[in-house]
């Protein structure tokens, strides 16, 4: 007869440490893995491979970095997440989601300056999981989400009008939109038109596969041809080559940035803002490969493994990573059974930079621009935002300053504002929801009798036996009940509410069946309420409180006997009735 030892479990059924950190890749390791499993995620890690390609030079671009930062970002910090997370389907890289973040950092503080925030988002996020802190991440609001994933769709279409319609701008292109546009405009009259063909081109073949052969490689096909056009016919458009010289043929070797103190403070923010998208674009994605799959991904430990995967992309040059829905989407459709289709994923695009790097060259701006377009355009939920908009004016308000604040203001501020504003609307409605009510049955319980009486108006529900007639009748006795969460919200309502009862009676009876929890500052409003009803001799019983109030009051200062407990309505309101009929014969 085997044992097991007290630090091997979990009475309550909570998963150990070791269960909570352990990756993936070990789990599917240890369920059998064989030939034919691993054929399927070869599939899968090749069909994500194509559909990573054009999208990590795209990002990478769009970001102010190389089209062989983005692979590196996809090679390296791909491979980690996979091999170390906690999700089986997800598949890492550079998102759009940065593209704002990032160019914004390279322009503060150059390429050294993006690559020493990228580390120490990692070092922030591995944080972030090794303390527990992914389960909170859940709680950011839906409209929250949604609103700063359209406000970042909206700037990077923007940020591509310059490559989508060959504009040739004046100056540096503006960051900001409400300066980005006008300078656009201004340059129009530059318009390059075998450019607009091109990507216009690009993006109505991206659309058209996607509708008629959704199964085809619709972006790697696009942007092949668009180079096979550019280079058969030398069209005059910008490309790879002409713009960034072409691709590094394979990784460059590791290298540690400046990690001065004066550096580091500098790139804090961007450090921070990193970790905060990161950890939320995340765990969206490892969600998203949950719902498809039905499986369930590990939060802190697929964190842990997005901290390492940053780290190891900052010393090789690379980009912030992070969880890509629309490549783990990929990856399941495509039949994927492990992390190692993620795995294979990077050492294929490894395998095309060591081989074919050289004719990435030919690929033109523009193609990539387009592919960028349908992107954003993806990023604009539309249904998510009707439903949204029809749903309540709160939902609405908090979608709007996510939104607008993305777009003009900044998306750390649009992020914390946002769940700011829907924290305080979720607290307004949960107060409201408290109620202080007489003539309410217990839920689920039998109604056996209502009893008559000018005050209390107390119903009997338990169905043992009918209280004495007269029992609950007593002018000096009331009966209410406290039902929702009794919290800081409402805290000051109720407490109102119960003192003004108790100033018109002599013994108070509060059932606090119904109260699904109590904070610090509720459990203080009541214990002055019991003191303020002493103060004027007017007993207190509390009926159906759970330990954990118990414990809250107790922990707050209640003393003992300053409230009657009772455990259940037919005996405290029979010990109520007994202490006034002692109290007017004395």
């Amino acid at each position: 007869m085997s044992s097991v030892s007290a630090s091997q479990t979990r009475p309550s059924g909570e998963p150990t440490t070791a269960e909570l950190f352990t990756p993936k890749l070990v789990t599917a390791i240890r369920e059998g893995y064989g030939v034919a499993r691993f054929k399927a995620d070869a599939i899968a890690g090749l069909t994500v491979a194509i559909v990573a390609l054009p999208l990590s030079m795209a990002i990478a671009i769009a970001s102010g970095a190389s089209p062989g930062a983005g692979l590196t970002t996809a090679i390296m910090g791909g491979f980690l997440v996979s091999a170390l997370g906690g999700s089986r389907y997800q598949i890492g890289g550079p998102a759009g989601a940065f593209i704002v973040l990032v160019a914004a950092c390279i322009a503060r503080h150059g390429m050294e300056g993006l690559i020493l925030a990228t580390l120490m988002s990692g070092v922030f996020l591995a944080l972030i999981g090794a303390f527990r802190l992914g389960t909170y991440i859940k709680y950011i609001p839906h409209p929250v989400t949604v609103g700063f994933t359209a406000g970042i769709g909206v700037i990077i279409l923007s940020s591509q009008f310059k490559d989508l319609f060959g504009l040739t701008l004046s100056g540096p292109e503006p960051g900001p939109l409400a300066e980005k546009l006008p300078a656009l405009a201004a340059a129009l009259p530059t318009l390059n038109g075998v450019t607009l063909a091109l990507s216009a081109g690009t993006i109505g073949l991206i659309l058209l596969l996607r509708r008629y052969r959704p199964h085809w490689p619709g972006l790697l096909i696009a942007v092949v041809l668009a180079a096979g056009l550019t280079a058969g016919l030398d069209l005059p458009v910008d490309t790879i080559a002409s713009r960034f010289g072409g691709i590094p043929a394979g990784l460059p070797a590791p290298v540690l940035p400046d990690v001065s103190a004066a550096k580091m403070l500098a790139v804090l923010p961007e450090a921070i803002s990193f970790a905060l998208l990161g950890a939320i674009e995340s765990l969206l994605s490892a969600v998203v490969a949950d719902g498809m799959t039905g499986r369930r991904h590990r939060s802190n430990c697929e964190l842990v493994a997005q901290g390492i995967a940053n780290i190891g992309s900052a010393l090789f040059g690379g980009i912030c990573v992070t969880g890509t829905i629309a490549r783990t989407a990929t990856n399941v459709r495509a039949g994927a059974t492990s992390p190692v289709a993620g795995m294979l994923h990077s050492v294929f695009l490894l395998l095309f930079l060591l081989i074919a790097a050289p004719l990435a060259g030919y690929i033109p701006l523009a193609a990539l621009a387009g592919v960028l377009a349908v992107v954003a355009w993806n990023m604009l939920e539309r249904h998510a935002i009707g439903t949204i908009l029809r749903n309540s004016r709160a939902d609405t308000l908090v979608f709007a300053a996510t939104f607008f604040l993305t777009l003009f203001r900044d998306l750390t501020e649009a992020i914390l504002v946002g769940v700011a504003l829907g924290a305080a609307i979720f607290i307004d409605r949960m107060a409201k929801l408290v109620q202080v009510e007489q003539h309410k049955p217990f839920v689920g319980e039998d109604i056996a009798d209502r009893m008559q009486g000018d005050d209390s108006g107390l119903t009997y529900l338990r169905g043992e036996r009918p209280f004495e007639p007269g029992l609950a009748s007593d002018p000096d006795l009331v009966v209410y009940r406290l039902s929702g969460a009794f919290f800081f919200g409402s805290a000051a309502t109720v407490g109102a509410v119960l003192e003004r009862i108790a100033d018109q009676h002599r013994a108070l009876v509060l059932d606090f069946s119904g109260v699904a929890l109590i904070d610090s500052t509720a459990a203080l409003t009541m214990i002055g309420v019991v003191r303020k009803a002493s103060g004027r001799n007017v007993a207190l019983y509390l009926v159906g409180a759970s330990p954990a109030i118990r414990g809250a009051l107790a922990t707050h200062g209640l003393k003992d006997g300053e409230v009657h407990f009772q455990p259940d309505l037919d005996t405290a309101v029979r010990a109520a009735r007994i202490a006034l009929d002692e109290a007017r014969t004395s």
